[in-house]
C-alpha cells in the first residue's frame, strides 16, 4: 500500500484505490484490471460473472441472517480519463498513478488521479473484505469504457445483473443524492487534408496555449472557463480580419469528449513581409483574452515563436478557412439552464479536441441536455457548420437522460437515513453530466437508482483531487444505507 494513503480510514476502500492506481486502466485499455476484478472475486470464492463486452459483476453474499434482504447493486466504471501537465513525464499505458498527499486532499502527481471512478468502486470492492458491515446480497458491477462512450453501460448484458436497487457510486459532491443526469450525444466534422507547397521565403510561426483549468465538460461547463481550442481560433481569426493572409501547417488540442480544453497549438505559415505583422497581432489579441480570463484562468499562458523547422506543405487556403471557421461556428459552452431546478444546467456544447490522422483532421463536438429534444438541435447546428464550412459530419448515437423519480422508496430511505446519520438532510440534486444510470435503466426498467459519491474537484484535468474527510462520511452513509436495505426499511 501506498504510504501516502496509508493509515486513512476506511482503509479497506483505501487500501483497493492504491490497488487501482497501480495498474493501469484508461479507456479502452482495461484488460489488466478486469483479470485484477475478476481474481479478487475468484480468490474468495465468491460467484463472478462477465459479458463480452467486458463488464464484471461480483456477487457477495449477505452478512448471515440477511440472505433474504434485496439485493443492492454497487455500480461504477472501471476506466478512468488519462490526462496530464506538459512537463509531466508518464505513460499511462503503463505507469502507476503516483499518489500525493496535500492536507485533506489526495491527488497525483502531475496526472489525472482517477478517483473519477477509482473511489467509487473501491468502496464496492471494500465489501469483499468488511465483516462487520450489516448488509443484503450485494453485486459489485464495474463497468468498462464509461468515459469515452458508455460503452459497457450501452452493452451491459440484461442477465449480468439481479439487484433491483442500483447506487451509483460516480458523483463528486459531498452530501448531495443524485437523481438524474443529462443526457448527451458527439459530433465529428472531418475535413479531407489537401496541402499546398510552402514558399522557400515564407516564416513558420508556432503558437502554443497551455495552463487553463479544463476539467469536466459536464460539471465545470458552467463556471466560463476558457476552451484552449475556441481561444486559438478567435486569435487565428483575427489574424484574418486584420488583412493577414496565411495558411494552417496543423493544429490540434483537447484530450477527450468530455474535457473541456487544456491546450491548443497550431503551426502557420506566413509571407516574409507579414510576419512581423502577423506576431504583432497575435500578441495584442492574446493579451486581450488574457484580460477577459484573468478572474477565472491565473494560470494560462502563450507562446508565439518563429520555427526554424523547414516546412514543404501546409494546409489550402480553403481548408485553412474552413477549419477555423468550423472552430467558432459550433456551439460551445452552456446554452441553457434548467426551467425546473435553479442553478442547473439544461444543455452545453464542448468543442472538445482537434486531431488529425491518416489525412483526415476531425474537429470532436460534445453535446448534453436534460432534455432529449435539444440534442438534435444542437447537433444539427454542427452538421450545418460542418456542411458550410466543406466537411463531413458524422452524428453519434448518444446516450439517455436519467429522469428523477422523487417518489422512488430508494431515495425516501436515502434522506431518511442520511438525516439520522449526520443530522441535515442532504441536498437532492441532477447533474448535468452523463452518469450511466440512464443507460442502464432502459436495459432494466424498473430499476431503482440513487448516485453519491465524496467530494472530488478538477475531474479530468491533472488537477483532480479527492477530499479524504468526505471519502469516510461517503463510507459511513454507504454502510448505514446498506445496513437500512438489509433491514427492510426500502
Amino acid at each position: 500500500m501506498s504510504s501516502v494513503i496509508s493509515g486513512l480510514n476506511p482503509g479497506n476502500l483505501w487500501k483497493y484505490f492504491a490497488g487501482m492506481c497501480a495498474i493501469p486502466h484508461q479507456s479502452k485499455n482495461e484488460t489488466a484490471i478486469r483479470e485484477w476484478l475478476i481474481g479478487l472475486g475468484k480468490e474468495r470464492n465468491f460467484e463472478v460473472r462477465t459479458d463480452e463486452v467486458g463488464n464484471v459483476c461480483i456477487a457477495i453474499p449477505a452478512t448471515p441472517g440477511y440472505e433474504n434482504a434485496p439485493t443492492v447493486v454497487l455500480q461504477g466504471h472501471m476506466d478512468m480519463v488519462c490526462e496530464k501537465n506538459n512537463d509531466t513525464v508518464h505513460d499511462f499505458a503503463k505507469d502507476p498513478i503516483v499518489l500525493v498527499r496535500d492536507g485533506d486532499w489526495i491527488k497525483a502527481k502531475g496526472t489525472t488521479l482517477g478517483a473519477d471512478n477509482g473511489i467509487g468502486l473501491a468502496a464496492g470492492l471494500a465489501f469483499l473484505d468488511e465483516t462487520d458491515a450489516v448488509h443484503g446480497p450485494l453485486e459489485i458491477l464495474a463497468t468498462v469504457d464509461e468515459e469515452t462512450g458508455l460503452t459497457g453501460a450501452f452493452n451491459l448484458s440484461p442477465e449480468l445483473m439481479t439487484g433491483k436497487y442500483l447506487l451509483n457510486l460516480d458523483s463528486e459532491e459531498d452530501g448531495a443524492l443524485y437523481v438524474g443526469c443529462a443526457g448527451g450525444a458527439d459530433v465529428k466534422i472531418n475535413f479531407d487534408v489537401t496541402t499546398a507547397p510552402v514558399r522557400a521565403t515564407d516564416k513558420i510561426i508556432d503558437i502554443t496555449i497551455k495552463g487553463l483549468m479544463g476539467g469536466h465538460s459536464g460539471l465545470n461547463i458552467n463556471e466560463n472557463r476558457g476552451n484552449a481550442l475556441r481561444i486559438l481560433a478567435r486569435m487565428l481569426k483575427n489574424l484574418q480580419r486584420q488583412g493577414t493572409e496565411f495558411h494552417l501547417v496543423n493544429i490540434e488540442g483537447g484530450s477527450a469528449h468530455n474535457a473541456i480544453p487544456r491546450e491548443a497549438t497550431a503551426r502557420i505559415a506566413v509571407a516574409n513581409e507579414n510576419a512581423e505583422k502577423a506576431m504583432q497581432t497575435l500578441n495584442a489579441k492574446w493579451d486581450s483574452v488574457k484580460f477577459e480570463y484573468a478572474k477565472r484562468e491565473k494560470n494560462m499562458s502563450v507562446a508565439i515563436e518563429y520555427s526554424n523547422t523547414m516546412i514543404p506543405t501546409a494546409f489550402t487556403r480553403t481548408l485553412t478557412d474552413g477549419i477555423i471557421d468550423v472552430m467558432l461556428m459550433v456551439p460551445n459552452g452552456v446554452l441553457t439552464m434548467s426551467q425546473d431546478i435553479e442553478g442547473l444546467v439544461e444543455s452545453s456544447s464542448n468543442l472538445a479536441t482537434v486531431k488529425t490522422k491518416d489525412k483526415v483532421l476531425t474537429v470532436h463536438i460534445s453535446t448534453r441536455s436534460s432534455v432529449g429534444s435539444v440534442i438534435p438541435e444542437i447537433q444539427e447546428t454542427a452538421y450545418i457548420a460542418g456542411l458550410r464550412c466543406g466537411a463531413s459530419v458524422e452524428i453519434g448515437q448518444g446516450y439517455p437522460a436519467w429522469q428523477p423519480d422523487m417518489d422512488s422508496p430508494l431515495l425516501k430511505a436515502g434522506i431518511a437515513v442520511f438525516k439520522e446519520l449526520f443530522g441535515k438532510d442532504p441536498a437532492i440534486k441532477a447533474i448535468h453530466a452523463g452518469l450511466e444510470c440512464g443507460v442502464i435503466g432502459e436495459k432494466y426498467p424498473g430499476m431503482k437508482m440513487l448516485s453519491f459519491g465524496p467530494e472530488i474537484h478538477g475531474a479530468h484535468s491533472p488537477d483532480e483531487c479527492v477530499s479524504i474527510s468526505t471519502v469516510e462520511r461517503f463510507w459511513d452513509y454507504l454502510k448505514a444505507l446498506l445496513a437500512a436495505a438489509a433491514q427492510g426499511k426500502l
